[in-house]
């Protein structure tokens, strides 16, 4: 005869059954399947948890916590829940990284592999200043927003700004020698930054600039992403050589201003595509004017710029490379940004969110290339 839920038996199924809807809050997947769960103790109405964590010193243990009380203690015949937090043992954590890395047993890229579904998109630009980082911080927020699984790479090495736009400092959790990034506005994020002293500069050649990106793409657990997206220093460097290394199948979206000065080196940083082989999505237009209080637009950096990056783009590549929007001036993007929380979540109904939530609904939407793809195409011998 089977169990009820009232015999401790039967109690300690139910709660079982029930984490496997906890989540842990940085490997993003369900604490049962992890082996986190030690054991499930009932007494009574009582219920103690026990679970192990990746390390003693998890950061977001209190998270962990609250979501497996709160798992819990609405089942029936469940009185009280305590958990109780301990640390995986050496052998544990190299059976997660095991399982985390598909039995691999070297890192790897797994955005580079032939049979990746993640989209993986850069955001350039030709200059700095015209709110490239603004426009990733708030398409990957946007995306997530979505219901997808989003990753952002803060590839600006030199002049890093994601950590502060998403409003986390906490550096990725070691487990070994494998790191898990931080979660901000449900997207995983990685930057330099989390890893220098606050004011510190990163002073470094070609070959560490290279060497920081790929340990970003292959030593981070970064799971099973639907859109990784990456935030490009400005102009045309050795990080967007190295993003096109290692990430062949990766497409560019272009940041401008209408400025006609900003326009034309923003063709430039597109321009990279055609000697990387990467697909050009698109163009966006930052900073595209400034709403008047009777309505009416003042286009502080002239107007246009898009639409010529755009249509110069066109021509050079042989396919049409269109403008995926335009973004006007808004104090509540600064605002936000300098808050930790980017205006697509901070202020939803601003026109600059409007317009950065219809460009990511487009970006998801647009379709894939088939660059590093396997078509399944067998030459036929004659």
């Amino acid at each position: 005869m089977s169990s009820s839920p009232s015999q401790p038996e039967g109690l300690a199924a139910t709660v079982r059954q029930a984490l496997t809807a906890v989540l842990d809050p940085e490997i993003r997947r369900p604490i049962t399947d992890l082996g986190m769960v030690r054991s499930v103790l009932v007494d009574g109405g009582h219920v103690t948890v026990r679970v192990d964590l990746t390390v003693a010193g998890c950061p977001l243990k209190d998270t962990l916590v609250r979501d497996v009380t709160a798992a819990v203690e609405t089942l029936e015949g469940v009185a009280s829940v305590s958990v109780e937090l301990g640390e995986m043992t050496a052998e544990q954590r190299a059976g997660l990284k095991d399982k985390l890395r598909g039995g691999q047993p070297e890192p790897v890229i797994p955005f580079a592999q032939p049979d990746s579904l993640t989209r993986v998109i850069a955001v350039t630009s030709g200059k700095g200043g015209v709110g490239k980082s603004s426009v990733t911080a708030n398409l990957a927020v946007a995306m997530a927003q979505m219901g997808l699984a989003v990753g952002v790479v803060d590839a600006d090495i030199y002049g890093f700004s994601l950590p502060r736009m998403l409003g986390t400092d906490q550096p990725p959790t070691a487990v070994d020698e494998m790191l898990l990034p931080p979660v901000a506005h449900g997207v995983k994020v990685v930057s330099i930054g989390m890893f220098v002293p606050p004011g510190q500069p990163v002073v470094w050649r070609g070959p560490m600039l290279h060497r920081a990106l790929q340990q970003f793409l292959t030593d981070m657990y970064w799971g099973d992403l639907d859109v990784l997206l990456l935030d490009l220093p400005p102009g045309t460097g050795d990080i967007a050589i190295s993003v096109a290394q290692l990430l062949p199948g990766s497409s560019l979206v272009v940041v401008t201003t209408p400025q006609l000065a900003a326009a034309e080196v923003a063709e430039r940083a597109g321009a990279v595509a055609v000697q990387t082989n990467q697909r050009l999505v698109g163009v966006i237009e930052n900073m595209s004017w400034l709403t008047q209080p009777d309505g009416s637009r003042l286009e502080l950096f002239g107007s246009g710029g898009g639409t010529r990056v755009a249509e110069n783009l066109s021509r050079l590549v042989g396919a049409d490379v269109p403008v995926l929007g335009q973004v006007p001036i808004d104090i509540a993007v600064r605002e936000a940004g300098d808050a930790g929380t980017p205006v697509v979540a901070a202020d939803p109904g601003s026109p600059a969110a409007v317009a950065l939530r219809e460009i990511a609904a487009g970006l998801v939407a647009t379709p894939r290339g088939l660059a590093g793809k396997p078509l399944g195409v067998v030459p036929v011998s004659r």
